[in-house]
């Protein structure tokens, strides 16, 4: 089968790997649409150690079940494959299973005509979603858990508030769409590259900025989603939340930094750590897609497999407008 192949930092080769089999409990998936997700330009960096080249990176897809139970289906997965005994996933809570493994990471990703997967780990689609929406369900399920974990935390509902994303590559743009379709009227977006900007300002109701020549207000906003999670984002997270406020960290472009602790305490701020989603939030991102809650997902990019190192250069350069990037086997 053909693959995309992680080989080197800054390096993928399009080329010739073994296809997949299935062992007992798993499937073989003929993809349909992969899309490139910041964590695989974070390997693609060499930034990775859990990602070790030569590998097939991927996880966002979308496609058919070739060989395994319920062949035919129309699918996408969870890429995290759990073990689905320890207390976290008896709580449905799978993503924070200790004895995970992923594809992508741990075993060959989607970037690939074919990708063996845990049968559990499989989720039905509506027949007749169509297959960009598809491929965007699993960054969608990682902005849908990350709200509502920050609807739980806040002291009245969002709609009643100001928000503010920090990043606006998919996870940001997803999270924005979400919160517009939730009624918040009054969010702000800040993306420093200018081709996102515009993307984000045809494609969302967001007043838009340059971080890198404009800051956010102090202490102006009730909801902070930090969707990068650098050193300086967590700042500017931290000085533009209010009092009282929710700061939603996704992101994790820097492992480490500090943040202002004396705010965090004297303002009583909620600081939420928000890790992937859990299988129930999949479901529930698939049919938000299959019923418009994302809008019609135009900003989003779709090319060949073959044409994958070029995708992968244009977002290392700074040179590709869309959010998200869908591969085509």
């Amino acid at each position: 089968m053909k693959a995309l192949v992680y080989t080197a930092p800054n390096e993928v080769v399009y080329r010739d790997e073994p296809q997949p089999s299935h062992a007992a409990g798993e499937v073989v998936i003929r993809v349909e649409a992969v899309g490139i997700c910041g964590s695989d330009m974070h390997a693609y960096h060499g930034h990775d150690p859990r990602r070790v080249p030569p590998l097939i990176l991927g996880h966002e897809l979308a496609g058919i079940v070739v060989d395994g139970p319920g062949a035919g289906r129309r699918v996408t997965v969870n890429p995290l494959i759990t073990c689905g005994t320890c207390g976290y996933c008896r709580q449905g809570r799978d993503n924070l299973c200790a004895n995970r493994t992923m594809i992508g990471m741990t075993r060959p990703g989607a970037f690939a005509e074919l990708v063996a997967t845990a049968a559990a780990s499989v989720v039905d689609l509506p027949p007749d979603m169509g297959t960009r929406e598809a491929a965007l369900t699993e960054p969608a399920a990682t902005a849908l858990h990350a709200i509502h974990l920050a609807a739980r935390a806040s002291m009245r509902p969002l709609a009643e508030g100001r928000a503010l994303v920090l990043g606006g590559g998919a996870i940001g743009m997803l999270a924005t769409l979400l919160l517009s379709h939730h009624g918040v009227r009054d969010v702000t977006v800040g993306e420093v590259n200018a081709l996102r900007r515009r993307s984000l300002a045809d494609a969302t109701r967001a007043t838009v900025y340059d971080p890198g020549t404009k800051r956010a207000d102090d202490n102006a906003f009730d909801l902070v989603i930090d969707a990068v999670g650098a050193k300086a984002t967590r700042h500017a997270a931290l000085a533009a939340v209010k009092p009282g406020g929710v700061v939603m960290h996704i992101g994790l472009a820097d492992w480490a930094s500090e943040i202002d602790m004396r705010k965090l305490t004297l303002a009583e701020i909620t600081l939420i750590g928000t890790y992937t989603y859990a299988t129930a939030d999949l479901r529930a991102a698939a049919r938000a897609l299959h019923d418009g809650a994302f809008g019609d997902l135009a900003w989003v990019d779709e090319r060949p497999l073959s044409d994958g190192a070029a995708a992968f250069r244009d977002l290392h350069e700074g040179r590709s407008a869309a959010a998200k990037i869908v591969l085509r086997p």
